[in-house]
């Protein structure tokens, strides 16, 4: 079993993608998935062929091919409750409009539809993003909530991404949320609720990164058995834990990243807490052959120097599976 070794190009949209590329070429990546924002992709323009057939020799152009794109900023404002100055500042001019609320969650909708279309121009079978949750907000359960609001978040969540995963479905291409903090699925058993809420259409899965699971004292190797029918895309993130002095907390303190008070940090895949032995062999086990996409995220390093580094941490670690079993060759049959 082969797989793909990409760069996730969200934290690099402050670059034109013609230099992502050669960067990632040039440190060995195969591909990249590409992100919906900066110059890297435009969904909007999804019935441009000659727009589309550019993006597609740009990469060949590097040596590089594309599996999955990804669009988490639009879909972070589908559900999203309140709409704010947050989203100001990671939404085009198109998508906030005039910033009222619900036209900026119906603009995101028809963007994530778009994404789809365009991710089937591409040749490309899976979208990687986020899909916003009206309910965070009520995560610490004070003042009470009542069970009748949490349930109407997932309605929510349902009437606004079904008509979204039709789309998905006219064009053959799969969702793969990613279950994070934040999101209508962010641990273990609102990503159950959240399949119960769409019914388990194929349409909609997970993207497996791990780095969310470990501080939430989650074991992202479970998670990968568990959920292994529904895992159509992996990002390796890696976290630090810095818990345990009676001072760190697990919810970051309003501290900056990096800051040596927060209880937990994301770093250079390879220097964290990951389990990624454990953690590929799983992926081997559920017969996992899609792409296996670094997100570098390390706010103490340059990532000029992590991103090849994690490159070569992965191709030494993500081992394939075996193609027979080390004790058939005792057999003298």
């Amino acid at each position: 079993m082969t797989r793909p070794i990409t760069l996730f190009t969200g934290q690099w949209a402050d670059l034109p993608l013609e230099e992502v590329a050669r960067l990632a070429s040039e440190w060995g990546y195969e591909g990249l998935e590409l992100a919906c924002w900066g110059d890297h992709l435009d969904p909007w323009r999804w019935d441009d062929d000659a727009y589309v057939q550019g993006r597609l020799e740009l990469l060949e152009r590097h040596g590089l091919k594309v599996w999955a794109i990804s669009n988490h900023l639009k879909g972070q404002a589908v559900c999203d409750d309140p709409i704010d100055e947050r989203h100001r500042d990671i939404l085009s001019d198109r998508v906030w409009g005039d910033g009222e609320p619900e036209g900026v969650r119906r603009r995101a909708a028809e963007e994530m539809q778009h994404t789809a279309r365009l991710a089937a121009k591409l040749g490309v079978k899976t979208v990687v993003g986020f899909t916003g949750s009206s309910i965070w907000k009520y995560v610490a359960m004070f003042p009470p909530v009542s069970q009748e609001l949490v349930d109407a978040g997932y309605e929510d969540f349902a009437a606004r991404w079904n008509p979204i995963l039709d789309v998905f479905d006219e064009v053959g291409v799969r969702f793969a949320h990613e279950v994070h903090p934040s999101e209508i699925a962010y641990d273990y058993w609102t990503t159950k609720r959240t399949l119960e809420a769409i019914g388990h259409r194929e349409a909609f899965g997970l993207n497996w990164d791990p780095s969310h699971f470990m501080w939430q004292d989650l074991d992202p190797v479970s998670f990968i058995l568990d959920f292994q029918d529904r895992i159509y895309h992996v990002d390796c993130k890696d976290v630090k834990l810095n818990v345990g002095n009676g001072r760190n907390g697990r919810l970051g303190s309003h501290l900056a990243w990096s800051d040596l008070r927060r209880g937990w940090d994301f770093v250079s895949t390879g220097r964290g807490d990951v389990p990624w032995e454990k953690s590929f062999r799983a992926l081997n086990a559920i017969g996992y052959d899609g792409p296996i996409s670094v997100e570098w995220e390390d706010a103490g390093m340059d990532r000029l120097t992590g991103a090849p580094e994690a490159l070569e941490f992965v191709r030494r670690n993500a081992f394939a599976a075996p193609t027979a079993a080390f004790d058939a060759a005792f057999s003298t049959r």
